[in-house]
């Protein structure tokens, strides 16, 4: 089945486009809005432990569905793991070739090579938790098997055209989410503080928590942490966003970009591939007219859809120097959010929503289609299964839906949001 949001042909130089999966809502999400393909995990050897992930009815089904959508579907089996969790591995390994998994994505070098030698026809793809950040190192996991090495979120751009000049292996970078304040993710606060180990996939993000000095002989007296009178959230970074440095990354010649997200909420992961993908699109049709990447600035209508969704800001990070304190958030945990998902498109004949949000009559929202500009329509009609007019529908609501002006095309699993009060 054709992607309704993926154009036609694009030409060889535009990249994967690689999105997260914590659940299966979300992967029928991702590839609704255009993701070439997923990263999802199962049960066990997976990074986000707290993520719904999947069981092994649950990965056949995914996978199967995705196929069914000419969607790939990489596994993460990318713990660091103890011998005590090698005992499964094989049986795991094997379920997932015959779910027919596209990939395995892993960190841990005993796991890589088991894996060589029991499941050799799955391709292997090296996790951003190996710490891939030089060419030598580059040359060393192409020789033990790696087809697609995931760089370390610390390289800026020269570093990523070098590793490009260096290898013939695919290379994936990370564009879009949540940022590690630990090298590449290689984290032990969540150990220390609470006893969960984000090397096994169960961080605890400390690094988001607000923090305090205690003076030790003055117990029970917290003074505050202060930098440039910014607050205490002295380990928060803005999230990663490289949306306007696509074209650079595809002149460099990355075979994919990836978006963070496993553990996100599926209003937050439509959007964000659905403006990737738009975005990929709209500067493979300028390739396609005789344009070269480096010549390429996105519209501004971009900038403002980016600014429609997020959670702590932007930043990108390592990408053309050093991070500075301007990187970090430190008076709060997140950014105010302006806009939220308020529903998801459950049935087309009469338009029926899945609300995510409070809606109410008269509230003006946006449907997410697959056209980058949004217009809001006002909400003049609700109705509930059984028929009934209401005027106000709670989170997790199944509502008919009446607009003005009607919304026209529209597609199952479509997300529509609307503008919220800030305090």
């Amino acid at each position: 089945m054709t992607n309704p949001l993926k154009a036609a042909t694009l030409g060889p130089r535009i990249p994967e486009l690689l999105a997260p999966a914590g659940n299966y809502e979300k992967l029928v999400t991702a590839i609704h809005y255009g993701a070439d393909a997923v990263y999802l995990g199962g049960k066990a050897f997976s990074l986000r432990a707290r993520a719904a992930n999947f069981d092994e009815a649950g990965l056949r089904q995914a996978i199967a569905y995705a196929h069914a959508h000419g969607v790939k579907v990489y596994v993460t089996v990318n713990i660091f793991a103890h011998n005590r969790d090698l005992a499964e591995l094989a049986p795991y390994l094997h379920m997932l070739r015959d779910a027919g998994a596209d990939g395995l994505i892993v960190s841990d070098p005993g796991i890589l090579s088991i894996a060589r030698q029991i499941v050799p026809d799955l391709p292997l793809h090296l996790s951003t938790q190996a710490n891939m950040t030089n060419t030598a190192s580059a040359g060393f996991w192409a020789a033990q098997g790696v087809g697609r090495l995931n760089l370390a979120r610390e390289l800026g751009l020269e570093e990523i055209r070098a590793m490009r000049a260096a290898t013939g292996i695919e290379l994936e970078v990370f564009v879009h989410g949540a940022l590690c304040i630990s090298y590449s993710g290689r984290c032990m606060l969540s150990t220390y503080f609470t006893g969960r180990n984000a090397n096994q996939g169960d961080c605890a993000h400390p690094c988001r928590y607000s923090y305090a000095l205690v003076e030790e002989k003055r117990p029970g007296q917290y003074f505050p942490v202060e930098e440039d009178e910014r607050g205490t959230y002295i380990f928060n970074s803005r999230d990663l966003c490289l949306l306007n440095r696509l074209p650079a990354l595809i002149d460099a010649g990355v075979d994919a970009i990836k978006i963070e997200g496993r553990m996100k909420s599926v209003g937050y992961v439509g959007a964000v591939v659905r403006l990737y993908r738009l975005a990929l699109d709209w500067i493979g049709e300028q390739l396609f007219s005789g344009l070269s990447a480096d010549s390429l600035v996105l519209p501004e209508v971009f900038h403002k859809e980016m600014n429609k969704i997020g959670t702590r800001g932007q930043t990108e990070n390592f990408f053309s120097a050093r991070p500075s304190s301007g990187d970090m958030l430190y008076d709060r945990m997140r950014v105010e959010q302006e806009y939220v998902p308020v529903g998801i498109v459950r049935d087309l004949e009469p338009l029926r929503i899945e609300t995510r949000h409070v809606l109410t009559l008269g509230d003006q929202v946006e449907y997410l289609g697959r056209f980058i500009v949004s217009d809001p329509v006002t909400v003049i009609g609700m109705q509930t299964a059984d028929g009934a007019s209401i005027t106000r529908a709670n989170p997790g609501a199944l509502v008919a839906l009446l607009t003005e002006p009607p919304l026209m095309s529209v597609e199952m699993h479509s997300i529509l949001r609307k503008r919220i009060k800030l305090p």
